[in-house]
């Protein structure tokens, strides 16, 4: 195995635990892979947690023209699901309100919508999962556009700010919460960003604010995709959500309409076996020219006969300008059903009270129901493997 296949150029480079790889050793890897991966029946699985293995497992499968499971940790893949055809790829959802499921991608779908690569001068940074499918998006943009991948599984937030400054990393893609514990960990000290990247959950106005004061000379934009309807579309004009007159024009392919107040979608880059239109399970607003997002629809709970959205209050919070980062969630209470909670990360020198009297100010315009009963504040916000904030409903 000497030339690596079209999707790959050879200047490609991976640093990952202080090794750096290039095209011959992943070649090496990827023809051990090859033989194990022909005797497996038309499916090959393979644990997603470490990015030479990920990229060595996609190459093996699709010259071996089997099926590729990527395993994520604590996601199993379960037995009797059928192997697909020939070569395609087996992605977990996060699961980050519920049960992870499983989505078959073909490569073809999951470059549908890459960018930069024509930047062969680029350093990565992965701030996802390798398995995942905004880590493979990332990934196979580096993979194409000959770059370099500085990847550090495992490391959170502050482990991540250190790599992205030691190798002085120029492209990041990273959810908003990972940005918002990102710009606590660099400091001052940031590194020389061309191009900031937002997916995975809704970006808000008042951190892509803070994204453009920090980095002034960095392109800025917020990407819709999802394991099961593709990669979407993107924003660059540093506004939240996206623009109404898409909901006519539509968008790089994508149609887009809302129903009962539900953004649906009709992707030419959805999972394999999936056409037509797509509920996303996303609640969206229109306010003016403007279509924003609203929270998850199974993210609302009864508090007390009434239904509230942890997201909403949880918005209104991060606007405030002595708060820094905030989770809502709901908890169980016996009386109401569920109260809303917040903890709170106010900015480094915040006066408590000024915090707390910030954030009760923010959320007064909601109906008392929707208003966090309690209020704590907090030094981080812990993300899960995603780079998410987990907002799995306590029952």
């Amino acid at each position: 195995m000497t030339e690596p296949p079209v999707w790959i150029d050879p200047a490609f480079r991976l640093t990952e635990y202080g090794e750096t790889l290039g095209w011959p050793q992943l070649a090496r890897r990827a023809g051990a892979l090859e033989q194990a991966f022909r005797g497996g029946h038309g499916r090959a699985v393979c644990d997603g947690n470490r990015v030479a293995t990920v990229i060595a497992a996609l190459v093996a499968a699709e010259r071996a023209g089997v099926e590729l499971a990527l395993r994520r940790p604590g996601v199993e893949i379960p037995a009797g699901v059928p192997a697909a055809d020939g070569f395609a790829v087996l992605l977990p959802t996060s699961g980050t309100t519920g049960a992870p499921k499983l989505i078959r991608h073909g490569l073809d779908r999951l470059r549908g919508r890459l960018r930069g690569t024509g930047d062969g001068g680029a350093r990565w940074l992965l701030t996802y999962e390798p398995a995942s499918f905004a880590g493979l998006q990332v990934i196979l943009t580096a993979l194409a556009a000959g770059a370099e991948l500085v990847a550090a599984p495992g490391e959170g937030a502050a482990g991540l700010a250190r790599a992205a400054l030691a190798a002085r990393v120029t492209r990041i893609s990273g959810t908003p919460s990972f940005w918002r514990a990102f710009l606590m960990a660099v400091g001052q000290a940031v590194p020389p960003l061309a191009s900031i990247t937002l997916g995975g959950e809704a970006a808000d106005q008042p951190l892509l604010d803070r994204l453009a004061a920090a980095f002034p000379d960095a392109s800025l934009r917020h990407v819709y995709a999802s394991t099961e309807a593709g990669s979407l579309f993107a924003v660059a004009d540093g506004r939240a959500g996206f623009p109404a007159a898409w909901l006519e024009s539509g968008s790089d392919g994508v149609r887009l309409r809302i129903v009962d107040g539900i953004l649906q979608v009709d992707s030419p880059r959805a999972m394999l076996g999936k056409g037509g239109w797509i509920d996303t399970g996303d609640r969206v607003t229109v306010a003016g020219d403007r279509v924003l997002f609203a929270g998850r629809a199974d993210g609302r709970v009864n508090v007390g006969g009434v239904k509230v959205s942890a997201e909403e209050a949880e918005a209104l919070i991060l606007a405030v300008p002595l708060v820094a980062d905030a989770l809502v969630t709901a908890v169980p209470n016996p009386i109401t059903g569920h109260i809303l909670t917040a903890a709170v990360v106010p900015v480094a020198g915040a006066d408590p009270a000024a915090v707390r009297a910030g954030v009760r100010d923010g959320v007064a315009g909601l109906v008392p129901a929707a208003r966090p009963r309690v209020i704590t504040l907090v030094d981080t916000i812990p993300l899960d493997a995603t780079g998410k904030k987990r907002r799995r409903v306590e029952p």
